[in-house]
């Protein structure tokens, strides 16, 4: 008998990781910042979620169908960008902003580039920032946290971050509050602002099984939260009056989220070790020049979104180069 020989392409050999396995290993490591949110914000907060995940699986079903390609519902990446984009919003969002997210995020920013693989930018970020210039009344209309069950008793009130910013305006100088207050009530999540900015307690405890189950690398969130601390550091040294601490920019706003959960998408970061760290780098320094200097006071999205842009650059200076190529015969 003949032996047969099959021929394929690369790759040969698989981690035995999917595409399905990776994102809800991502949805999973969302769970306990999810629960945090629905716990101080009540059903408001369950709703945005399912708003959101079910506007964006939606979403997909419909452009596979409209496109006549096979359906991609299945791979949970919808699901996924529908859980990031409720994380990003207030938790009384209402259900059409919700919806006008989801669908910018998988029809403008992903489905128009090709699907899951060729969007050069993060589906949820692109839907935030396209949120926040459209609507900034609806994107601001922060509640303080509290353990409650309905919206109908929350209290309206800024967020620690733009507190900072009304202050500088009225007085040049920061709260007495962010110059000296504990950092554990932020930690927590006793603070204004989006559903996944609640509390970094949560997230990180996220973060730590993505690292565990290998799907993120410390690269980036290393090069984020490195960049961001110094940068931040050297401000508040130079000025602790004006400007807040580093730990008060790690725990506050999306820092976070954007490090951990943003930023280290697979189909929008660098591919080498290097080109992780420098991306994570350009995100971390950015954010805070866009805290401090800029006029929105979160600058995570508009970091990660113009990070982004330059990963092709940053690929074509940091891939390894390929063995054998360039080398000229004796």
């Amino acid at each position: 008998m003949e032996k047969q020989i099959y021929l394929s392409p690369s790759p040969h050999l698989h981690s035995g990781e999917s595409t399905q396995r990776v994102m809800l290993d991502v949805i999973i490591a969302l769970i306990p910042a999810s629960v945090m949110s629905v716990v101080y914000f009540g059903i408001p907060a369950l709703l945005v979620l399912l708003y959101c995940t079910v506007g964006c699986v939606v979403a997909e079903y419909a452009c596979n169908r409209i496109m006549g390609k096979a359906s991609t519902v299945n791979d949970y990446s919808a699901a996924l960008t529908g859980i990031l984009l409720a994380l990003n919003l207030p938790p009384t969002s209402p259900w059409w902003l919700c919806l006008v997210g989801a669908f910018v995020a998988i029809v403008l920013a992903k489905q128009l580039f090709g699907g899951l693989g060729y969007n050069p930018f993060n589906p949820a970020l692109v839907a935030r920032v396209f949120l926040l210039i459209s609507f900034p009344v609806e994107m601001t209309a922060w509640k303080a946290p509290k353990f409650i069950y309905s919206a109908a008793d929350a209290v309206s009130s800024a967020t620690p971050l733009g507190e900072i910013g009304e202050a500088l305006m009225k007085t040049g100088k920061l709260p007495a509050t962010m110059q000296t207050g504990s950092m554990f009530d932020f930690f927590i999540g006793h603070q204004a602002g989006s559903m996944g900015e609640m509390s970094a307690l949560a997230l990180l405890i996220g973060a730590a099984y993505l690292l565990y189950r290998k799907v993120i690398t410390w690269h980036i969130p290393a090069g984020f939260v490195g960049a961001a601390f110094v940068l931040a550091g050297i401000l508040w040294a130079y000025d602790s009056t004006v400007f807040a601490s580093p730990m008060f920019h790690l725990l506050t706003g999306g820092l976070i989220l954007g490090a951990f959960f943003m930023a280290t998408d697979m189909v929008t970061s660098p591919l080498s070790a290097k080109g992780m760290l420098i991306f994570g780098a350009g995100c971390g320094i950015l954010t805070i020049l866009i805290r401090v200097f800029g006029s929105f006071p979160e600058g995570v999205s508009f970091a990660i979104l113009l990070m982004n842009a330059a990963v092709p650059l940053i690929d074509r200076f940091t891939l390894p180069k390929v063995f054998g190529v360039g080398v000229q015969k004796a």
